[in-house]
């Protein structure tokens, strides 16, 4: 079985037991969350419509924090001073997923 939630703005293609970075969540490590919207899931047949996937329900854990890799950039504007660094590392939250249920 597996579901597809919408989670930071993206997309995701999930099944329980699957461990997966998302972008940082306001939960404490070890708390359970909720994933809703559910989008799609799949148990031999697919529940795609609004109707279908009333009930559906996708749960897990944050077992942990990651970052990102670090992205550095640099804007430089020709024949003036016009210069400026600037660096990124996103913050992500590692969660297992523990349950689909389809109601």
């Amino acid at each position: 079985m597996y579901a597809v939630i919408a989670t930071g703005g993206k997309q995701r293609r999930i099944e329980a037991g699957q461990r997966l970075d998302v972008e940082l969540l306001a939960v404490p490590v070890g708390e359970e969350v909720a994933f809703t919207p559910v989008l799609v899931v799949d148990d031999g047949t697919v529940l795609a419509t609004p109707d279908e996937l009333d009930g559906a329900l996708v749960r897990g854990r944050v077992v942990g924090e990651a970052k990102g890799p670090k992205i550095d950039g640099f804007t430089y504007k020709n024949a003036t001073t016009n210069r400026r660094r600037w660096g990124h590392r996103q913050r992500y939250s590692t969660v297992e997923i523990t349950q689909i249920a389809i109601a």
